[in-house]
């Protein structure tokens, strides 16, 4: 059984994806044995309506989602009346967490805003999904280059929420082992493997944050599902350090909430 905190619902605007239609999306990740998705929206990143784009995730996540696909809302702390978004995203809307894409909606983690929605989504106990990028660089339109998010500060900001559970999505290949250690002391925060490339990539990952911090993750569609699979069945892991990065890992931080 699976549990992948990565999955996106909607288009990719550059290009059509296998998967991107609701149905095929959970029709592939059923034969994969996926039990539930942690599900954004490829509309959160590029719509300013976000109040509309969080409505349509879950009304997709409740006509084809046959119980396996869980909103997390999109807000972008540089849109007005972003504190509403997140409201609705908890109290209307009963979602889980967020997801986050700084780098798409044009700001740093230093701008006091970042820290405040941090800050309120703890308060409202949600997890907090922050992708660092969607894709190599090498592969963006050429008109859209978006460089991955610098995670600098983001240790002492997680420092100075105990309460936050922070979850980082598509950790990309440059990123080394000491701020990735640095930030995972720093609070309750997890990784996802999505992006992590290399012979024993996710063994390494464990090996650097420890095995309890590390999820299942495959941005499907925008990667092929089975990469990630392939990651973890390459890595020479136990079935029971599997089954802690398929489903216990991301039961825990669930249930912490």
């Amino acid at each position: 059984m699976i549990i992948d905190t990565n999955v996106s619902l909607s288009r990719w605007p550059f290009r059509r994806l296998a998967g991107d239609e609701p149905s095929g999306l959970v029709a592939r990740l059923r034969k994969r044995n996926v039990a539930q998705a942690w599900t954004g929206s490829f509309d959160g990143i590029f719509h300013k309506d976000l109040s509309g784009v969080n409505a349509r995730l879950v009304a997709d996540c409740r006509t084809h989602g046959q119980g396996i696909l869980s909103p997390f809302g999109s807000v972008n702390p540089k849109l007005p009346d972003w504190q509403e978004d997140l409201r609705r995203c908890r109290e209307e809307h009963k979602m889980r967490g967020i997801r986050l894409h700084p780098n798409y909606h044009g700001y740093d983690l230093k701008d006091p805003a970042f820290a405040e929605l941090l800050r309120l989504a703890a308060a409202r106990g949600l997890i907090v999904q922050l992708a660092l990028c969607m894709e190599d660089e090498r592969t963006q339109h050429p008109l859209m280059r978006v460089p991955p998010v610098d995670l600098t500060p983001l240790a002492d900001l997680v420092n100075a929420e105990p309460k936050l559970r922070l979850a980082v999505l598509n950790c990309y290949p440059q990123l080394k082992p000491d701020p990735l250690q640095r930030l995972a002391s720093a609070g309750e925060v997890y990784f996802d493997f999505s992006m992590v490339e290399g012979v024993g990539a996710v063994a390494r990952l464990m090996q650097n944050v420890t095995p309890e911090r590390v999820l299942f993750g495959s941005n499907y569609p925008l990667f092929y599902f089975e990469s990630a699979l392939l990651k973890v069945q390459e890595s020479g892991l136990t079935e029971a350090q599997k089954k802690v990065i398929f489903e216990d890992n991301a039961r825990r931080l669930l249930g912490s909430g």
